[in-house]
């Protein structure tokens, strides 16, 4: 499958028919722009992140219905995602624009649930959107002629649970045990918004990948198989410097079998360490990511993106911070392959 320069090609990517291997980052706030809608994180100078990166890197961020939101008038104002997408072309760099969040962040502030993969995200409002698929629609047709574009992530995060009660009131989750065919579908007809409007563009699945509901176990191997996936993704936390981490039924070895059977991609499309912003630890950190990283990468993976890159990192408690003078750059250099 190709997106015009980007390609999957026997489970790996490619940019301009090469093999092409992305280090890159998480920076989700680069459409915030407090002049025109309500922001989600910091304000970030686009042009001194994208020139910060080596050429051809990969960038994940949120192209979020809000942030294409003027915050006065309630009308559409794009041209914050707009900015994004142009400074990335500046610089001759890619982007991944995640369309919204299983957990609402920086919209409605609302967790997705079954019912919303089941039927909701094609007639519920979406913010000022009359829907989901309206916003899909309008964001490809807006930018599917963009220079920067890489892929398109429709969910970051997807998982199709149910919330109830427990006992004392509190909230606990339950998986239906049709959990992940309604996923699939939900993965097949989404993507079908996108394939119909940009026809070859690349499609990832912005999956956890550690056993949540609707891909967990062989059920993550069923939603790589949908004809509108090409890209999988495991998000890596928790296991710091362990270049495959889980176990053998959700680990990323296991997603590594599972996505090559289905002839996708794997792209580790979050990698996240705590740290405290002390010069000791962004060292230590650095030296686990590396570990992680070229190990994963000699595993088959397709690419990495570390979690999160902020323009204001918070120092003296552990965050996931990554600034604009963090070691990790110099790791992303290192790695970061492209024609």
């Amino acid at each position: 499958m190709s997106s015009g320069r980007v390609s999957v090609v026997n489970g790996g990517l490619r940019l301009d028919g090469r093999p092409w291997w992305p280090a890159g980052l998480d920076a989700y706030q680069l459409a915030t722009d407090w002049s025109v809608n309500r922001g989600c994180g910091a304000q970030v100078d686009l042009d001194r992140y994208f020139a910060a990166l080596p050429p051809n890197s990969l960038t994940r961020f949120d192209a979020f219905e809000s942030l294409a939101t003027d915050k006065t008038t309630g009308g559409r104002n794009w041209s914050p995602i707009d900015a994004v997408f142009a400074a990335a072309a500046r610089h001759r760099q890619w982007v991944i624009p995640v369309l919204t969040a299983q957990d609402g962040a920086c919209e409605d502030e609302v967790f997705k649930e079954y019912d919303w993969y089941a039927d909701g995200w094609r007639h519920r409002p979406h913010g000022s959107a009359a829907s989901f698929r309206d916003w899909v629609a309008a964001a490809v047709e807006r930018w599917r002629s963009a220079p920067a574009l890489a892929a398109w992530e429709l969910v970051g995060e997807p998982e199709t649970s149910m919330c109830a009660t427990g006992t004392g009131g509190s909230r606990e989750r339950i998986c239906p045990p049709d959990a992940a065919r309604v996923l699939r579908n939900f993965m097949d007809e989404a993507g079908a918004v996108v394939r119909q409007l940009a026809p070859g563009q690349l499609i990832t699945a912005g999956l956890l990948g550690g056993g949540q509901c609707g891909s967990a176990a062989d059920d993550y191997g069923y939603l790589a198989e949908s004809p509108n996936v090409d890209i999988v993704q495991y998000h890596d936390y928790g296991a710091d410097g362990i270049p495959l981490p889980g176990d053998r039924w959700n680990g990323l070895a296991r997603r590594i079998e599972q996505s090559t059977a289905a002839g996708t991609a794997l792209l580790v499309g979050e990698i996240g360490q705590y740290c405290d912003g002390s010069p000791a630890a962004l060292d230590r950190r650095a030296a686990d990511i590396e570990r992680k990283i070229t190990g994963q990468r000699a595993a088959g993976t397709a690419g990495a993106l570390l979690w999160a890159f902020v323009p204001d990192p918070r120092t003296g408690l552990p965050t996931y911070d990554i600034g604009p003078t963090d070691p990790l750059f110099d790791v992303l250099r290192r790695h970061n392959t492209a024609p």
